[in-house]
């Protein structure tokens, strides 16, 4: 068992979710500088995001949730692209620059596993490189709760690094790979891990991503029923 950020056991299953939060707690001012301006190198992001935008004001608008926030970066620009958006991240640092460097917009902690949000509260949700970290066994979970806090006909926008599982080989240090390690899908794995879990994918373009790598990115609705 380890300890949580509530100071509850978590099982350890969910060490992954321990690792991740240290990890970014640890670098979240450094990590906030290389990532503050990056969005404007990166058209094909913005496009993205433009896109997406459309969708959720053709769509009645509403409420949007950024899971995974880290400093608040998108959560900003997809405001400024006029949705109703705001953050949630499992670091307590990366919460902090982000209410910092963005007044006036909400930020809270919380865990993609465990979202404190009502059923069909969210007209839209964005997982930008944030299910990176999240196990096989665990996605189902998380997608589920996704889906749980979205309204019928809701939009759920995902990117995620593409390739085959990672790390595919040993550390050279000899040490075990932290649970909070990169994992890379392929784009129809994450597209069946999304229809079993009740979402229709409508469109998923790849793309280079902030890591200079192939990136996923899958633009889904959650089905009705």
């Amino acid at each position: 068992m380890s300890t949580g950020q509530d100071g509850q056991k978590e099982p350890e299953a969910e060490r992954w979710l321990t690792d991740t939060r240290a990890s970014y707690d640890a670098d979240a001012a450094d990590y906030a500088d290389e990532v503050r301006n990056l969005l404007a190198e990166l058209p094909a992001e913005q496009d993205v995001m433009a896109l997406f935008a459309e969708r959720v004001r053709a769509y009645g608008g509403g409420l949007v949730a950024d899971v995974g926030c880290g400093p608040g970066r998108i959560t900003a620009h997809l405001r400024d692209l006029g949705v109703d958006a705001f953050g949630i991240d499992l670091s307590p640092r990366m919460i902090e620059i982000a209410r910092r460097e963005h007044p006036g917009v909400r930020f809270e902690v919380g865990s993609m596993t465990r979202l404190g949000l009502a059923d069909g509260s969210l007209a839209a949700l964005i997982a930008w490189y944030s299910i990176i970290h999240v196990p096989d066994d665990a996605i189902g979970a998380v997608l589920a709760g996704f889906r749980r806090v979205l309204r019928p006909g809701g939009l759920l926008l995902l990117g995620f690094h593409v390739g085959d599982s990672s790390p595919p080989e040993p550390r050279e240090d000899g040490e075990s790979w932290p649970e909070s390690y990169v994992r890379r899908r392929h784009p129809s794995q994450v597209a069946a891990w999304l229809d079993e879990s009740g979402f229709t994918v409508e469109t998923h373009p790849t793309l280079t991503s902030a890591a200079d790598r192939l990136g996923g990115v899958l633009l889904a609705r959650r089905q009705v029923y």
